[in-house]
């Protein structure tokens, strides 16, 4: 290996820029780019600089920021299309509706938790969003997840026994359950509540779309009956 390239090799993998070894050495940087473009761990130096670089540039990391707010900004719009263009082949669908009412009564509304979550101490309730999550909207089972809110004196594997017979879910979906205080010492649920999940923001962005959509779909048409006063 010729001397200039074995010293710009050793430079380069110190973690210099191309234009420092070119300071250093006057060699050209197409000749350095030649020389390196086949070393993985170039690529890495590469990596690191241009973070470092960021990093030191605050106007660039508000670009940077900006631009990823708009790019999720567009996924989350056509998310939403989407929903909009399945809405006709779903709204007259009576599990579709009894889902996205339950949802509506019961379920987290907040998008930026990415997360749709139903909470409710009727077995038959979770065992209908269950059906309407995986039979409907075809989440795959294995994404869906039951946890359930338990008193201190009850025990963790009896309840969820309970739940998974009652709710017909295998108890593999169930995940780790969280002890509370009820506020009454004996007016409470003696079973708990169970939350059902799916961490998913696009099916979240779809769901809240939905119930939108039926809001306009039954108040508007509602509203149009109407007869003037």
């Amino acid at each position: 290996m010729r001397k200039d390239k074995e010293k710009a090799f050793e430079l380069r993998r110190s973690g210099k820029s191309y234009k420092q070894i070119v300071a250093e050495l006057g060699i050209p940087i197409a000749t350095l780019s030649g020389w390196f473009k086949q070393e993985p761990w170039s690529y890495e130096i590469k990596s690191i600089l241009a973070a470092k670089a960021s990093l030191a540039n605050p106007e660039k990391l508000l670009l940077m920021a900006k631009a990823t707010k708009e790019k999720w900004g567009r996924v989350h719009k056509e998310w939403q299309r989407e929903a909009v263009i399945k809405f006709p082949d779903l709204k007259d669908n009576p599990l579709f509706l009894a889902g996205l009412m339950l949802y509506w009564g019961e379920g987290d509304k907040k998008l930026e938790n990415g997360r749709v979550s139903l909470s409710n101490s009727d077995p038959n309730l979770i065992r209908l969003f269950y059906i309407f999550l995986t039979k409907t909207l075809i989440v795959p089972e294995e994404r869906v997840r039951l946890g359930l809110l338990i008193y201190p004196d009850l025990i963790d594997s009896v309840q969820k026994n309970l739940w998974s017979i009652a709710t017909r879910i295998p108890l593999t979906r169930f995940g780790k359950s969280t002890t509370i205080q009820g506020r009454h010492p004996t007016k409470r649920n003696s079973y708990g509540v169970c939350i059902i999940r799916v961490n998913s923001r696009q099916l979240k962005e779809k769901i809240i779309k939905w119930l939108e959509l039926y809001q306009n779909y039954f108040i508007g048409k509602e509203s149009l009956e109407k007869p003037e006063i």
